[in-house]
């Protein structure tokens, strides 16, 4: 997939910062509306904002939004990456932009989670984060899906039960 992005002539990177509130579950302890004006004035982000659910239909137009309007990197402040970065994923192929660059920082479980009670070190935390999530992200390069054909024939070596088992 060919990126339909392009960097500036300067090779800058264009990043959007997405932090989201997941409800409550991060937004009760982290100050999202101050991370994402913080956000704004990192070199780099061309765009920044915060949202109740990020992964949302909404949230993901937000996201949209600011790749088409120039940005080439996104960074997602919000859930695991495991439960989300392919939400993500597909968003970004679906608009064009290789999948690869996007980066999530995740302040839910990393921050509000574990400082439930300490909010200003959540928040510290969280920019933290956000801020290693940007360092990374402007140093990813898009790459290319690679497919493999793969012939479906197996070779069974053990002809015991879990040889038996395995050929089945």
């Amino acid at each position: 997939m060919s990126e339909k992005k392009k960097v500036d002539e300067k090779n800058e990177e264009k990043v959007a910062v997405f932090i989201c509130h997941c409800g409550g579950n991060i937004s009760d302890v982290v100050d999202c509306e101050g991370v994402a004006e913080w956000a704004k004035k990192l070199p780099n982000v061309v765009h920044s904002e915060d949202y109740a659910f990020m992964c949302s239909d909404p949230g993901q137009k937000l996201i949209e939004e600011a790749l088409d309007n120039g940005a080439t990197r996104a960074i997602v402040a919000a859930c695991s990456p495991r439960l989300h970065l392919p939400t993500w994923k597909t968003l970004l192929r679906r608009v064009g932009v290789n999948p690869s660059l996007v980066e999530v920082a995740n302040i839910r479980e990393q921050c509000s989670w574990v400082h439930i009670s300490e909010k200003e070190e959540a928040t510290k935390k969280a920019k933290e984060l956000i801020e290693m999530a940007i360092a990374k992200a402007e140093l990813l390069q898009a790459i290319d899906d690679i497919v493999v054909p793969v012939k479906q024939r197996v070779l069974i070596i053990g002809g015991g039960v879990a040889g038996i088992q395995a050929a089945l």
